[in-house]
């Protein structure tokens, strides 16, 4: 399992065998069950996660109602940075959908792989750069882009999740009721 961690990383900058070996002690594996929580409402994140198996989903609950507003899986990384890197309360939520494993590293540990691998501030730089990015660009969608794109976008992003999530989490991501979901998607399917 640890081999894919360090393949991902290996995408983004070089690490000799030494450091790999360092990654190794500094990861551990955690398992979730279907509907168990990552991070639950006013837990600090205590830990990054790097998705081995499953699919997890990120929301908040405004006034009783879920509100997703993204998902993780295989070869993602997990974390709600937020809560994480000030290490407060957390108001997002991150659930798993299916079973899940991950490699987690907590935050002292995350402090170490910083300093100690020669590339490892850099790493975690681009890093949460990409979620910066990825963030921004899904406010903006939320706020500009009709339903339809949306979706559109969601298809895009995780053609493989389509199958693995429940329509009323899709829904809830795209901004929208569940029919009106399903009126989105018949709509889609006569086009194609």
């Amino acid at each position: 399992m640890i081999d894919i961690l360090l393949q991902s990383i290996e995408k983004t900058v070089s690490i000799d065998e030494g450091e790999k070996e360092f990654v190794a002690e500094l990861f551990h594996e955690k398992k979730f069950v279907k509907g168990e929580y990552f991070l639950k409402e006013g837990d600090v994140c205590r830990y990054v996660g790097f998705m081995i198996s499953g699919v997890m989903r990120y929301y908040i609950n405004d006034d009783g109602e879920e509100k997703t507003y993204g998902f993780a899986k295989e070869s993602d990384f997990v974390c709600n940075n937020e809560s994480f890197l000030p290490q407060q309360p957390s108001r997002q939520i991150i659930q798993a959908l299916e079973d899940c494993t991950l490699l987690v590293i907590g935050y002292n540990d995350l402090q170490k792989f910083y300093t100690s691998l020669k590339n490892g501030e850099r790493f975690g730089r681009m890093v949460i750069e990409q979620v910066f990015v990825k963030t921004l660009q899904g406010l903006n969608s939320f706020y500009t882009d009709s339903p339809e794109l949306r979706y559109e976008k969601f298809v895009k992003e995780y053609p493989d999740l389509l199958q693995r999530i429940p329509q009323y989490y899709i829904a809830s991501y795209v901004g929208v009721k569940p029919q009106s979901l399903s009126r989105i998607r018949s709509r889609n399917t006569r086009r194609e």
